[in-house]
Parts: structure tokens; sequence; C-alpha cells
């Protein structure tokens, strides 16, 4: 049977922060592993060392998270930091935690990655599914290496966030930190897992085909139009309002959005910035001569659409949830601002007692029904564990 706790702390000492939160789990049963979810403001290691000491020989794995985390005890952030918390145990479980910096380029990192998990776990096969967590900005190819040592599995996840949007990020397990890189834990199981993977936008009517990008996350041209210019056209935006670092903000409640061959998955492209060419830098890669949709919502459908993922995910799991690991964009976060406990709230009433975890990411990995493991910003990627 699967047994979790959660834990948190927003002590100011990166050490008794530690040492509170895993206190609060460390009676897990066949503890397997921890996720961990931490603000920049610690020195991670020390965080970690203390954890580790609370649980040792549990494994580790987590990033930073963006202001603060969410438990089944509401909201938890802190000026000098927080730290949250949620030990997984089964003895029916087997996992294999790996981590490493990006060396030589991130699709190589991927697959080393993979192989030291499945070392750790005592595997030659592929796990059940996995967990991984990268670096913003090239989490695509680092998944493109772990696919190549393990196949298409299904997965969840998230990027390392920090609370001011400039690179001050740390990914981890118990083992090592980086502020670029990747980590993953391999699940061998076989309960039954579950993920919800959503922007939960509206979609409209206004569409166009991609004609022009550079560099992977840079959207030049809109059906031969400067991409700004036809989000502008689209979205009846001032300029003033979508240049530079403006269309961060003003784009969390009109994203766009790109379909899956099937249909089955739109997955957010976040525009990260306006820039002086009228081009549109986005948080994920986008590819020339594909389909761009302008997305809509509201900051009341992005606080409802988290309680209302969480019973989908539970639904789909098909069966008694013993944890639920939830992956929540940054970006959605910062435009809910201080609305936040309405989210605590309704992600409280919607676990009904189950332990959870939430973090705040800069990207967020998932997949739906037979579609390709995907990652996108400004999602949800909602995951349940069956106990």
């Amino acid at each position: 049977m699967l047994n979790a706790k959660t834990g948190t702390s927003i002590n100011a000492s990166a050490e008794l922060a530690g040492k509170e939160a895993a206190q609060a789990v460390k009676d897990v049963k066949d503890a397997k592993m921890a996720f961990v979810y931490s603000g920049v403001q610690y020195d991670q290691k020390k965080l970690l060392d203390a954890i580790a000491k609370e649980l040792p020989g549990v494994p580790l794995v987590g990033n930073t998270s963006f202001t603060g985390v969410i438990t089944e005890q509401g909201f938890v952030s802190g000026e000098d930091g927080f730290v949250g918390i949620m030990a997984m145990g089964d003895s029916d479980m087997t996992v294999g935690v790996a981590g490493s910096p990006k060396k030589g380029d991130a699709r190589a990192t991927g697959r080393m990655v993979a192989e030291e998990a499945m070392k750790k776990a005592g595997k030659t096969c592929p796990p059940d599914y996995f967990f991984m967590v990268a670096s913003p900005g090239e989490e695509e190819l680092y998944l493109k290496g772990i696919t190549e040592v393990i196949g298409r599995v299904p997965f969840f996840g998230g990027s390392a966030a920090d609370n001011t949007i400039t690179g001050e990020w740390i990914l981890f397990t118990d083992e090592m930190t980086t502020p670029d890189g990747v980590a993953v834990c391999f699940y061998y199981t076989d309960k039954k897992f579950a993920n919800v993977y959503t922007g939960a936008y509206k979609e409209t009517r206004k569409a166009g085909i991609i004609t022009k990008v550079e560099d992977n996350r840079k959207i030049c041209e809109i059906d031969g139009v400067p991409a700004l210019k036809k989000y502008m056209e689209w979205t009846g935006a001032r300029a003033d309002q979508v240049h530079g670092g403006d269309l961060l903000a003003y784009s969390i409640t009109a994203p766009l959005g790109v379909k899956d061959p099937l249909g089955d998955l739109i997955a957010i492209r976040h525009p990260q910035a306006g820039n002086d060419d009228d081009t549109i830098s986005v948080g994920n890669n986008a590819a020339e001569n594909t389909a761009v949709i302008l997305m809509d919502g509201s900051v009341d459908q992005l606080i409802d659409s988290t309680g209302e993922t969480l019973k989908a995910v539970e639904e789909r799991l098909g069966a008694q949830a013993g944890a639920f690991m939830l992956v929540h964009c940054g970006g959605r976060r910062a435009g809910i601002g201080d609305r936040i406990d309405e989210v605590a709230k309704k992600l409280q009433d919607a676990a009904g007692g189950v332990p959870f975890i939430t973090e705040f990411t800069f990207g967020e990995f998932g997949f739906e029904d037979d579609s390709k493991n995907t990652c996108g910003g400004l999602m949800l990627s909602f995951s349940a564990f069956e106990k």
C-alpha cells in the first residue's frame, strides 16, 4: 500500500527548515523517495543535507519553486525561504533517482541520466512512468535523450523556477545540485498512475501558420506577418502592453497554443517577450509550418481549473489515490496573485484528505491519452498515484 506524507517549513535557516520539514515525513513506511521543493533563498546543499540526515537512504529529487508550495496545509511561503517535502513509500515500489549538470549537450545528458536511473533502480528495463525536472531552455532535448534510452514512457514534471525570472533556479537530487541540467525519478510498480496535462484555456477561432522560427523559441512570423503584429491584431493589445517583458504578463490570459496531430492536446506556448523586431520569444519550442492558436482565459478560470483538474486526474486513475503530485505553472500563479489561497482551498477540497504537494514551475511536462510526452508552459500537470 502506498504511504505518503507532506511536511513544510518557512524557517529562515536552511538547515532547520530541512530538519523541520523532513521530521514531518520521517515515519513514512518503506519510504522509497521524496519530492523536495524550496525557495531560492536557501543554500540548497545545506537544505538537502539536513533533509537527508532525517531521511537516511531515501533518494531526493526536486527543484526551487516560484514563490511557494501548496500542500494539505495550504499555501506555504516565506520571505526568508520555504520548503515542502512529500515522501512516498510502498514495499512493492522500486525507484531510481539520478541527475546531472549538462555535460556536452542536453540530449546526451538525458541519455546518461536515464541509464544511471535504471542502474540505481537495479533494472535493465524501462520504468512504468517517470518524473523529470530540467532547467528552463532545453527541456525537449533532455526528454529526447531520455526517450532514446527507454522509449515513450508516461512522464510528468516541470522546470526549475525562481522568484524573479532571473536564472537563480536550482534543480537537485540528494547527490547533486545544478542550475543547468536534468534529474529524473524512474518508478517501477504494478500500481496505477494517471496524469492530466492541460492549459484549461478556451480555444478561439483565431489561428495561423507559423511561417518563420529562429532558434526554436522565437516565433518570427505568423501567416507571413511579423508575429507580434499578428498577436496584437488578434488580441487588440496596444504596443505598450506587449513590448519587451510586458508581454509575459499580458499573455497569461491570452497565450498561444499548438495542437497535437490528433487534436487531443493543446500545448501552451507562453509568450515571454515582444521583441523590437516584432518577433515573439516563447517558453517552449515552436516549428515552422504548424498552426498556432490564440487561447483565452481569465483569472477566475485559472483558479477554478486547479480543483477541476485534480478531480479529473483522480477519476482517470480509476482507483483510490494515495498521493497527488501537482505541477502548476509559475506564470499562472503570478497571474493569480494574491488570490492564491483560493487555489489552495480548491485543491484541499478536491484532494479530500489525500496527501499532495504543489510546485510552481517555469515549464510543465505531461501527456494526454496516447499523445507523445510534451513540454509546455502555462500548464497544469497533475498526477495521481494508486494507494
